[in-house]
């Protein structure tokens, strides 16, 4: 049992090893995607491969589409070598179930890979007739929110950046340039609108895509590489359109369980590879089974009927209060409490904490208590049933190897956001009073305390990655384990500081109570847990 258009014909064997076997001809959608293209994907690695390419399958199956994806990468050459040239582009999707079944099918959608780079210009060559294409409706992106970053972070820009504004449209290495080059093909070709569209997980994305594309137009028009009626086109939104998107799935690196049952079951060839980029990936993609993709819909040139396949396409507005419901509300002030927690509890999976009593009950009160009561309501998803599906299914999933360390990396780029956002509505009602506020000001007490990089058992444990790690903690030098008092005159630089926070939480009358939870945890070892007990009983 081999992942390949030849080795998928004996269908007998797969239905046999419960794997579901996609309705339509592999060949002809490849055919079809060849003569007449309509969607090229930047990004080939899983949440592509497991959740966007899963989308167009679902449309092949109801005879809505004929074509498929065109999938590059502008980074990782290895995936495309290794991951899709043997496989036919075919990849083998699990579902991992929070019940610890899990659910097989062969995605088939992707008519090829292409490596996206001047090193391959066969394959460039194959891109640029894609884009001349009039039949392509739009270009989509998970590259990662990095992948989008031209300036480092004193303000720069990158040096490899820097030499694609000065070599040109035909001399680029940065993703962003090779969009831009590629859009110039379409340009020059006959102008047809397009839809260059970020699915990656990051606020305002599609603004993000167009600022970057657009400062590189900017530079070639600067140094004489393009006219001044290409970067108009580029600008003008009825011509090439950046829809906002907000998606949401947690696909981890390849399991060794699932790599297991795939070899028990037949499956041939599924282990999992390094690239020469350090991507540890497979054949197969492991994720969990809920998923969400709203879409602004602007799509100048159509669109495949996505909504057919789930995902929700509506208006900027709503794009962007379903993000805010997740990211203040619904999901991660949630994964941020129990990341700090989890960190000072020894904890090193958040499936495991979603089994400590505490734990549990601090992020429904968080999420329950105190974020739903002032939640952004995008209408078209109920904020209430998506932290239920949270709490009960995603978080606690067995299978989900996600590690509270992994969480905790740049939590003081995150708290603003996660419970500022709250904070800033309590203070924005008439009827509520921050002050009332108990739990949301205990995740931030955890997270103080997980600063001073030492346990609940008095260990010394290392932080995670954070660009104000070495600021706070230098501000809170002093502050010990076993002495309470130690943190006079020690929290309300940090606490007043609404860069951090997004707002002042001392004038918003919750200092004290911070700094009071964190005297109660640093009365000696075990007062973390002590701490939650109490507040939580």
């Amino acid at each position: 049992m081999k992942l390949n258009y030849a080795g998928i014909q004996n269908r007998t064997a797969w239905e046999q090893a419960e794997v579901k076997l996609p309705s339509f001809d592999w060949k002809e959608m490849a055919a079809e995607t060849e003569k007449a293209p309509t969607w090229v994907h930047f990004g080939a690695g899983n949440i592509f491969r497991g959740f966007i390419a899963v989308l167009q399958q679902r449309l092949l199956e109801q005879g809505l589409t004929k074509g498929g994806i065109v999938a590059a990468d502008t980074f990782d050459y290895g995936i495309i070598d290794r991951i899709y040239a043997p496989f036919d582009s075919m990849t083998l999707m699990v579902s991992l179930l929070p019940d610890g079944s899990m659910r097989k099918e062969v995605v088939a959608s992707i008519a090829k890979g292409l490596r996206a780079g001047a090193a391959y210009p066969q394959d460039m060559e194959q891109l640029k007739a894609i884009f001349r294409s009039p039949s392509l409706q739009m270009a989509s992106f998970t590259i990662t929110e990095k992948g989008y970053a031209l300036k480092n972070i004193q303000g720069e820009f990158f040096p490899f950046v820097q030499a694609d504004f000065e070599g040109g449209p035909s001399q680029c290495s940065h993703a962003m340039s090779m969009v831009t080059s590629l859009l110039l093909e379409r340009y020059n070709a006959a102008g047809t609108p397009i839809a260059v569209v970020s699915m990656d997980n990051c606020s305002h994305n599609g603004e993000k895509l167009r600022s970057s594309i657009l400062t590189v137009a900017e530079k070639w028009l600067e140094k004489g590489f393009v006219d001044a009626d290409f970067v108009q086109w580029v600008q003008d939104e009825t011509k090439v359109s950046f829809p906002w998107s907000m998606i949401d799935k947690i696909t981890p690196r390849p399991a060794k369980v699932v790599e297991e049952a795939l070899a028990a079951a037949g499956i041939e060839d599924m282990t999992p590879i390094i690239t020469e980029k350090n991507t540890f990936i497979a054949p197969f993609v492991n994720a969990e089974a809920p998923q969400y993709l709203v879409i602004e819909d602007r799509f100048p040139n159509g669109r495949p009927p996505l909504e057919r396949a789930g995902v929700y396409m509506t208006d900027r507005d709503t794009v962007n209060n379903t993000e805010k419901m997740k990211v203040t509300t619904c999901l991660n002030p949630l994964h941020t409490a129990l990341a700090v927690y989890g960190c000072l509890l020894g904890y090193d999976s958040i499936a495991a904490e979603m089994k400590d009593p505490e734990l549990v009950a601090l992020i429904e009160r968080i999420g329950y208590l105190e974020g739903i009561p002032v939640v952004v309501d995008p209408k078209i998803l109920s904020p209430m049933d998506f932290i239920h599906e949270v709490i009960d299914q995603r978080l606690p999933n067995p299978f989900i190897p996600d590690a509270p360390q992994r969480i905790a990396t740049d939590t003081s780029q995150k708290v603003a956001i996660r419970y500022g956002e709250t904070i800033k509505s309590y203070l924005s009602r008439p009827d509520l009073d921050p002050a009332q506020l108990t739990y949301i000001p205990l995740a931030i007490a955890g997270w103080l305390r997980y600063l001073l990089a030492v346990d609940d058992e008095g260990r010394s444990m290392e932080c995670s990655s954070d660009p104000m790690l070495d600021t706070l903690q230098a501000q809170l030098s002093g502050v010990r384990l076993g002495e309470p008092d130690s943190t006079a005159g020690k929290l309300a630089p940090i606490l007043s500081n609404p860069a951090i926070f997004g707002v002042d939480l001392t004038a918003a009358g919750l200092g004290g109570k911070i700094e009071a939870f964190l005297k109660e945890m640093l009365t000696g070892p075990g007062a973390v847990r002590s701490t939650l007990k109490k507040h939580l009983a």
